[in-house]
């Protein structure tokens, strides 16, 4: 079976440090190829990966100022469509605007929606439900109006990460900061429990960052470290007391949230979204609706078994158990 794996072309894939969704289709074109699958990826030229490589873009474009993300996309789709005839399985993971392809070529796709960006959107994955396997990364991220072949979780590659029975004393925020990810809430969690809280992310709203978390970063009690990728990544997760999740808005998965169970580290999240699928409340975190309860948790955080994390990430989100997953999928096909 000779697969193409369409990732976006917003970073490297795998990224240095933040680009989710290139990271889960590296995590899948790895794992397919050691399960011994003819896998090409369609990325950016300075993509890594043990299977073939085709790339018509030197470089992600949130990573090269001089690119235009439009252009690029256009580019780096109509590149596999033109090649779709080579192939037995299409698997997308470039959002919508392939979608528009998969009446044109007569190569099966499946596409993985790692969210709705907007309401916006829909009517495009609706125009295409007959004839694309939509693959939904958590039940609580489907939409009524569509038809899914599957829900598969987010795989993580366990080797990646390293189990750390004996935590620092910190508390850590892992994520984008943005309103939707709550990193002013993280900061108000610390403050109120008077522990230190280390912010490690990139910065997308710098409006925000300099009005509700800049203020409180005094290098002391909160630090922040920008950007945490490869190795340093599973240090930071580990050695954290516990991960602070306190998002807005409803999250399709979380992957520092099984990232940081895998490391052992429970997490504190606000019970949005996917949120009840990834941790086990009281057991591997604390499912929580607001500050002065997260805050409640952090003292609780003796009740929880760090190995249960562990064990319970390891189970739910290897890359070995969404690569078997989809492969399923693609024998349906």
């Amino acid at each position: 079976m000779k697969i193409a794996i369409l990732a976006p072309i917003a970073w490297r894939t795998p990224p240095r440090h933040y680009g989710p969704w290139e990271q889960m289709a590296s995590n899948l074109a790895e794992g397919l190829v050691a399960k011994g699958a003819d896998v090409t990826l369609f990325a950016t030229a300075d993509a890594i990966t043990s299977g073939k490589l085709s790339a018509i873009c030197a470089k992600g474009y949130a990573e090269d100022p001089h690119a235009d993300a439009k252009v690029n996309e256009c580019m780096h789709i109509s590149y596999l469509m033109e090649q779709a005839r080579d192939f037995d399985i299409i698997h997308n993971h470039f959002d919508f605007l392939p979608l528009t392809y998969s009446r044109l070529v007569k190569t099966p796709m499946v596409t993985t929606i790692h969210g709705f960006s907007s309401p916006k959107i829909l009517p495009v994955y609706q125009r295409f439900n007959d004839i694309v396997r939509y693959v939904s990364i958590s039940n609580s991220d489907r939409h009524p109006t569509l038809h899914y072949a599957a829900t598969i979780y987010n795989g993580i590659r366990t080797a990646d990460f390293a189990f750390e029975p004996s935590p620092d004393n910190y508390l850590l925020y892992y994520g984008r900061i943005h309103p939707d990810k709550g990193t002013h809430e993280a900061v108000q969690i610390a403050l109120h429990t008077g522990r230190k809280l280390v912010i490690a992310g990139i910065i997308q709203d710098e409006g925000y960052y300099n009005e509700k978390v800049k203020p409180f970063i005094d290098e002391n009690q909160i630090r922040y470290i920008g950007a945490v990728g490869g190795k340093k990544r599973s240090e930071l997760l580990g050695s954290a007391q516990a991960l602070l999740h306190p998002i807005s808005f409803n999250e399709p998965f979380g992957l520092s949230v099984a990232e940081a169970m895998l490391c052992g580290t429970p997490v504190i999240a606000f019970n949005k979204g996917s949120m009840p699928e990834l941790i086990t409340d009281r057991k591997t975190g604390f499912l929580v609706n607001n500050i002065h309860e997260a805050a409640a948790a952090v003292e609780d955080l003796s009740l929880i078994n760090r190995r249960d994390c562990y064990l319970h990430a390891r189970e739910k989100f290897s890359a070995e158990k969404m690569v078997e997953q989809y492969m399923a999928l693609y024998d349906t096909m």
